[in-house]
């Protein structure tokens, strides 16, 4: 059998011009549509329609038009991100994807298929989305997989950054255990019940004095409930309730708040010191940790990059 060696230029075109085929068959795109290839990276085509859609995708997210090239540069990382990704078995199914959709719409308020409209009103379709979400999961998935030891903030580490920026770590920090109750207050109701549940909550919060009592009285009470005990530390606790908590003698509820569900108060259990981050300290940990994060990503992909076959056309 004789084997011919076909010039480099021309074997790529031919890659180029099968991938593209395939992608019109495949989608039921027509060959006006999906347009010409613009970039060959590892044999796989970037298209002017790609290029196109994350466009336009990118300008409905910033409301910002980026710079043509930047857009193939971004399709490009992705492109040797999820390759990369491949090579050590990071591969989310359709369905990943999916999930992650829907995940996405529902941060925005809308469902899967609200989503997909404003988009198409934008003139995206959702699996240009798709793709970015794609590469960002796969992404991320590998950079802390693959680094996950050079990527951990120590306690010195953590020390000296809040030294060096004049920040006090010492704040004394606590562990909290709680039992959040209710009294229940049905949707639609008049005002003058709320305040009714209001009063009987500021009663009950005289006379409970311990955990035990809160207990005794919540279980047997009829529209109300006592959740199962939870523990949480200063640095998992928003500021005003950590303030809150802090003045409250243990064993006591906090004032009543009216909620959706009616009127809320909590049952501190206990409260003691502990070592574990303060908030300050966990968000200079957090901080550090992002630092960290972005300048290995940053220096992996360069990495690949330079590995990558990448051929203008």
């Amino acid at each position: 059998m004789t084997i011919i060696a076909l010039p480099t230029r021309r074997l790529w075109s031919l890659i180029a011009g099968c991938a593209v085929a395939i992608a019109v068959l495949a989608g039921g795109v027509s060959p006006l549509r999906a347009q010409s290839v613009v970039v060959m990276v590892n044999g796989e085509p970037i298209t002017s329609l790609d290029i196109e859609q994350r466009t336009k995708l990118n300008f409905l997210t910033t409301r910002k038009q980026m710079p043509r090239q930047e857009v193939i540069d971004e399709l490009i990382n992705e492109k040797v991100k999820i390759k990369e990704a491949k090579r050590f078995g990071v591969d989310p199914t359709a369905s990943d994807i999916d999930q992650a959709y829907a995940q996405m719409s529902q941060r925005m308020r809308l469902s899967p298929e609200q989503l997909t409209k404003s988009l198409e009103g934008g003139g995206v379709r959702p699996e240009t989305l798709k793709a970015r979400l794609k590469a960002e999961m796969v992404w991320g998935s590998l950079v802390r997989g693959r680094f996950k030891e050079s990527l951990q903030v120590g306690e010195k580490e953590v020390a000296a950054a809040a030294q060096e920026g004049g920040e006090p770590t010492q704040t004394e920090a606590f562990e909290y255990k709680l039992q959040p109750i209710v009294l229940i207050v049905p949707r639609g109701s008049a005002q003058s019940a709320v305040d009714l549940r209001r009063k009987e909550a500021e009663t009950l919060r005289e006379r409970v004095q311990t955990c035990e009592q809160a207990n005794s009285y919540f279980k047997s009470m009829q529209n109300a409930a006592i959740r199962g005990l939870v523990t949480k530390t200063s640095a998992d606790i928003p500021g005003p309730l950590r303030e809150l908590l802090d003045k409250t003698p243990v064993g006591r509820l906090t004032p009543p708040e009216i909620t959706k569900q009616g009127v809320e108060m909590v049952a501190l259990c206990d409260r003691k010191p502990t070592k574990i981050d303060t908030p300050k300290k966990r968000e200079i940990r957090e901080k550090m940790y992002t630092q960290k994060y972005e300048a290995k990503s940053k220096s992996y992909l360069a990495d690949i990059r330079k590995a990558a076959m990448i051929e203008y056309r």
